[in-house]
């Protein structure tokens, strides 16, 4: 696996979990008192990406939106970069990646290209709980965690850890099959501010390739 997509596996993954535990039910978590009334919620972030050796392999900078149900919005580009080199939008129907550098777009179904990830649940169809399992994993760094564990074998990640502060969600931790790990960390968060309609669609760049169908 190239990794670029390796990044952007996880990534998924990170905004699938950062949405689907939106569908949580009632408990004793920091994870669902953050949940507790989210309607949207935006952040910046930095993320760096180690492979099974604890080597670092990179490290990226970006915003985050993210809104209730089903929608979100991933902005990324290396550190240090001034322009966005790859943008990730679910519309609520469709799941666009646009790569600057490559020139193109690729349009699959969401439920289809998400259905391996915890993002199948970005539909609210099914509660947090029945796909993957939740555990309060209490203090580290100054910062109250919660480790969620997938129940597929399908799901592109072994486990992933949210660590809040209060109602502020501050670090995600992703691990891959592979050994991976994605540490993302958030700043300047908002919660529940508004959202405009054209952050969450996607329109095509001009002379870009555009590679599957959308579905209307």
């Amino acid at each position: 696996m190239s990794l670029q997509r390796a990044r952007v596996r996880l990534v998924a993954a990170a905004l699938g979990l950062a949405c689907a535990v939106a569908s949580a039910a009632p408990a004793d978590t920091a994870l669902d008192r953050y949940l507790d009334g989210l309607r949207a919620w935006r952040a910046s972030y930095t993320q760096t990406l180690t492979d099974a050796r604890g080597r670092a392999r990179g490290e990226t900078q970006g915003v985050l939106l993210i809104q209730r149900p089903g929608k979100f919005r991933w902005e990324s580009a290396p550190r240090g970069a001034t322009a966005t080199a790859q943008l990730m939008i679910a519309d609520g129907r469709n799941l666009w990646f646009y790569d600057r550098d490559l020139e193109q777009v690729t349009v699959k179904p969401a439920a289809r290209a998400l259905s391996a990830t915890p993002a199948a649940l970005l539909s609210g169809a099914a509660p947090l709980r029945e796909a993957f399992g939740v555990e309060a994993k209490g203090q580290r760094d100054g910062l109250e965690w919660v480790a969620v564990q997938p129940k597929s074998v399908d799901a592109e990640f072994r486990s992933a850890r949210f660590g809040f502060a209060g109602l502020e969600l501050r670090r995600l931790e992703i691990d891959d099959k592979l050994g991976q790990r994605a540490e993302l960390r958030f700043a300047r968060s908002e919660r529940n501010g508004e959202v405009r309609a054209d952050e969450l669609a996607f329109a095509t760049p001009a002379g870009v390739d555009v590679i599957g169908k959308p579905v209307q």
